[in-house]
């Protein structure tokens, strides 16, 4: 039986909405240009959309480059000094809603939207589930985290390295969403540590040479019935927001001078 859904409908909300991606679509990365207005989102089903200044209904950009589809987006940033979007994608296959994914599957790439020309092209391919990516405050590089590499990886935007890419950070395991502080040159960067018991997460601030300069390792960042895993830290005027997979929630956790 073939049921007609859209995003609208009440099929698409609590634990129904993930078996319906297709319909639904599924919102996993935002960026706002602050010069514009403009709300960007990676619906990881059904592309790259944008919500005007004045809100109502997001307009799909695009879901698809070169004729062929743009699969499971997640991370999204917005480059401040130019308005130039970047979002990434975890994998081009299809896989079952949760579902392991094959380990070696190395198709994650990074894309790049130009508002000006309206025109999406690659930047990076082959990387390994690459869940967030964050852009520099002066809009140098790009950083793109590996989920299943285990590291980040740096792709130069403009000068001497424009066009190529290096290690940025290789200690994080399993490095999942980035987010840039504010107009600073640091970046606070959320970790997933598989055990066999279950996942301890924890989140640590890197500068501009991939260094660690602040962690909350020492503090626990998920909730303690262990079921609303963080999916990006995020912060504001001293203070950490803290977003979560599955919460319906945003956690507030204020920060201490370093």
């Amino acid at each position: 039986m073939l049921i007609s859904v859209d995003a609208k409908s009440s099929l698409c909300h609590g634990i129904v909405g993930p078996l319906l991606l297709g319909f639904c679509g599924r919102p996993a990365g935002i960026a706002l240009n602050e010069k514009t207005g403009d709300l960007y989102v990676a619906d990881a089903a059904l592309g790259l959309h944008v919500v005007s200044p004045a809100g109502g209904l997001a307009v799909k950009i695009a879901d698809s480059v070169d004729g062929k589809p743009i699969k499971n987006l997640d991370g999204l940033d917005v480059d401040p000094t130019t308005g130039v979007v970047y979002f990434t994608s975890l994998t081009s296959n299809s896989y079952p809603v949760n579902r392991d994914w094959p380990l070696e599957d190395v198709t994650g790439t990074l894309y790049k939207y130009d508002p000006s020309t309206k025109v999406v092209t690659i930047v990076m391919e082959g990387l390994f589930r690459s869940t967030g990516c964050a852009v520099s405050s002066n809009g140098s590089f790009v950083l793109v985290s590996q989920l299943a590499g285990h590291d980040i990886k740096r792709y130069w935007i403009k000068g001497p390295k424009a066009g190529s890419s290096e290690d940025f950070n290789i200690l994080i395991n399993s490095p999942e969403s980035i987010r840039r502080i504010g107009s600073t040159e640091k970046f606070w960067v959320v970790s997933a540590m598989s055990y066999s018991y279950g996942v301890n997460q924890s989140a640590v601030v890197l500068d501009s040479n991939g260094r660690e300069s602040r962690d909350l390792q020492g503090v626990s960042i998920w909730e303690e019935n262990g079921d609303n895993l963080v999916s990006e830290v995020n912060e504001s005027n001293g203070s950490l927001y803290i977003g979560t997979f599955t919460g319906n929630y945003v956690g507030i956790y204020k920060l201490c001078k370093p």
